[in-house]
């Protein structure tokens, strides 16, 4: 038997009324792109306009933002191919190491570096051989992780053959290679070597059709060339992206961020051609995104971004996933800080171990939370112990290009330099500054006036007492005159 209900249901008058009040828009909204106008609800003709220039401009931002990753490997061929290492069978290497003459994001200056690009779309199936206690690493275009070669991959040291196979490839896979299947045609090739560059010079870079017969490989000194590698913060960026998305295929890109840069026109198989307005807002939001990116790194405010409660020295990988996920989240910002400052992704790099791999730690402040100025002179004091298996070295950096400064050829100092000095209770102690304090030149960095730097400390074999924290390192502090 049915019954009728006896309670009130539904809202008040005042209820509905403060509902309907949270669904709407004003007839005047002030916002940060000025004030839009509305007729019930409805946007008012004068304000159509501004609206949709406001959601192209944060589209753009947020474009800029996502594929930090993809331009910087764009800009990375790029000035590759302007010193001559146009084929995957030349190799770029830095002898005896890299110096601060080319612009290239956060080098080091104690190891060498092998570098090229595999295109599969004109070579097929592509073999790379490493020689024994390498450290190589393939990343595709969008700058993602594919696999690891030598002491972190498969061969764990030993040297191997692994192929390479291009997107959709469905012909033979030969036995006798570490065979990895690529999203995208273009792929980053980086190889180190525990051997230098003799080492290095062992490694080939062939077509599996020419594995009966393999010839041999060229290689490119580029330690002290001039030339940039560093992708655009204009709105050349976005033809950067667009370069990319039209080489490779549409589904080498998650949906969310094409569908991102779909909206600004730029789309697989289609002509980036923005008229006059979508290019001032596309310059306008790639010089914003640099903005964000340069706060986010140099400014983090992610409490995981900082090595040490109330200290200013930060990680450079926040998160320790090499896919910056963090409970099925992406940590957008530390994948936009990460690649703004540094190239090559590997888990390895995600999940250094006690006495293997690396770690890094910089900073872009003094002790007083002051930004580093050239113009000054600075300490910084390596507490006894360093947790470095096998050696520790500080490297600066311009703050502008995220490139080595050009205040010397190498600005660094390592802990296996002969002549580095060393205090009476095994602390060192670095100084910074336009001259060098005297008798400290051994332990000293150049800087310049006029220019900010910041530096990154790398420990090569961090042992337990980087993991344990029981080790910190103290702020950099600025001299008085």
């Amino acid at each position: 038997m049915a019954t009728n209900s006896t309670t009130a249901l539904g809202l008040t008058d005042e209820e509905l009324a403060a509902e309907v009040a949270h669904i709407s828009t004003p007839d005047r909204l002030p916002t940060p792109f000025g004030e839009f106008r509305f007729f019930d609800g409805v946007p008012m003709p004068e304000s159509v306009g501004p609206i949709f220039d406001s959601l192209d401009l944060v589209r753009g931002i947020t474009a800029f933002l996502n594929t930090v990753p993809g331009a910087s490997l764009v800009a990375m061929r790029r000035g590759l191919r302007s010193v001559g290492v146009d084929s995957p069978d030349k190799i770029a290497y830095t002898d005896p190491r890299c110096s601060s003459t080319p612009i290239f994001l956060t080098p080091n200056t104690e190891t060498t570096y092998g570098v090229t690009f595999l295109d599969l779309r004109a070579w097929g199936p592509t073999v790379i051989e490493v020689p024994a206690q390498a450290l190589g690493v393939v990343d595709d275009f969008w700058f993602r992780y594919v696999a690891d070669m030598g002491i972190a991959g498969p061969d764990k040291g030993a040297g191997g053959k692994f192929l390479y196979l291009p997107p959709g490839y469905e012909g033979e896979r030969p036995d006798g290679y570490y065979t990895y299947e690529c999203s995208t045609f273009t792929n980053f090739v980086v190889i180190r070597a525990l051997g230098g560059v003799p080492a290095i010079k062992q490694a080939r870079i062939y077509r599996l059709s020419d594995a009966d017969a393999v010839p041999e490989n060229t290689f490119v000194n580029i330690g002290e060339q001039s030339f940039n590698t560093v992708h655009s913060n204009d709105f050349s960026f976005f033809e950067e992206i667009a370069q990319l998305v039209a080489e490779e295929p549409a589904e080498a890109l998650d949906p969310e961020r094409a569908g991102t840069l779909a909206a600004l026109g730029i789309v697989h198989g289609h002509p980036f051609a923005p008229d006059a307005r979508r290019r001032g807002i596309l310059d306008d939001a790639a010089r914003i995104g640099a903005a964000m990116a340069r706060a986010t790194l140099y400014s983090a405010r992610d409490a995981e971004s900082f090595r040490w409660e109330g200290s200013s020295w930060k990680n450079g990988f926040v998160g320790g996933s090499y896919e910056f996920l963090n409970d099925g989240a992406r940590n957008l910002n530390a994948r936009t800080l990460f690649h703004y400052a540094a190239t090559v992704i590997t888990p390895a790099m995600a999940h250094a171990q006690v006495g293997a791999g690396s770690a890094y730690l910089y900073t872009a402040e003094d002790s007083h939370g002051a930004l580093l100025d050239g113009g000054e002179t600075y300490s910084l004091r390596i507490p006894p112990n360093p947790p470095a298996k096998n050696f520790w070295a500080i490297d600066i950096y311009d703050t502008q290009t995220r490139s080595l400064l050009q205040s010397a050829p190498y600005p660094a100092v390592a802990s296996h330099a002969e002549e580095l000095q060393i205090e009476a209770d095994g602390s060192f102690v670095i100084w910074f500054g336009p001259s060098a304090p005297e008798g400290k030149e051994s332990n000293w960095i150049p800087t310049l006036p006029g220019k900010s730097w910041w530096p990154l400390l790398r420990l090569y074999g961090p042992l337990e007492s980087w993991f344990d924290m029981t080790w910190q390192l103290p702020e950099i502090v600025r001299e008085q005159a």
